[in-house]
């Protein structure tokens, strides 16, 4: 998936160096929402992390093994989702995603995971895709729970962040379950 349409407004593409800058930016001025609930914003101090990190998610990409892609809102870029590490073998993988604060709330999130859903079973032929989130952070925990997913259980003291340990939730979605749920609509 290098670009991907999810609606009149948004697309998803996969994340180039020409995006350091305005990603930066982005992580820059939501650095406090989004290092709530995650470790990157405290690691990233300057474009040059930005870029190394875009540099680290396209050899992930060109491995085979996963890659970070931007998510556009009106031209603008709003956030990041990707597959965290692809497991060949077992055929499953992991979504991670964040959005600035000033696009928070607008079903963006939704529509892109959504989309990357679509992407590893249908392209990619994957068997399962799980999502995990801070278990106090619910408006990201909405979202695999608006497209289906199951909640499978809750790893505690998963990470620490800001000096005291956060549990996660895991959700799981399995090809046959996203099949059977659109083959009713």
């Amino acid at each position: 998936m290098y670009k991907a349409i999810v609606n009149v407004d948004t697309y998803i593409s996969i994340l180039e160096d020409r995006h350091a800058n305005e990603l930066f930016h982005l992580i820059d001025t939501s650095r406090e929402s989004i290092r709530q609930w995650l470790q990157f914003p405290d690691l990233t101090h300057n474009v040059e992390d930005t870029r190394a990190f875009i540099s680290r998610s396209l050899k992930r990409f060109a491995n085979n093994d996963g890659y970070w892609a931007g998510i556009w809102y009106k031209e603008q870029i709003a956030g990041s989702i990707g597959f965290l590490r692809m497991d060949w073998d077992a055929g499953r993988t992991e979504i991670g995603y964040w959005l600035g604060s000033q696009f928070e709330g607008k079903g963006l999130m939704t529509a892109a995971c959504r989309t990357f859903v679509e992407h590893a079973f249908h392209e990619l032929q994957l068997r399962k895709i799980e999502i995990g989130a801070a278990v106090n952070n619910m408006k990201s925990r909405a979202i695999p729970e608006r497209l289906g997913f199951t909640q499978e259980g809750i790893i505690r003291n998963y990470e620490c962040l800001h000096n005291q340990y956060v549990d996660r939730v895991i959700y799981g979605l399995t090809q046959k379950e996203w099949q059977d749920r659109h083959a009713l609509h």
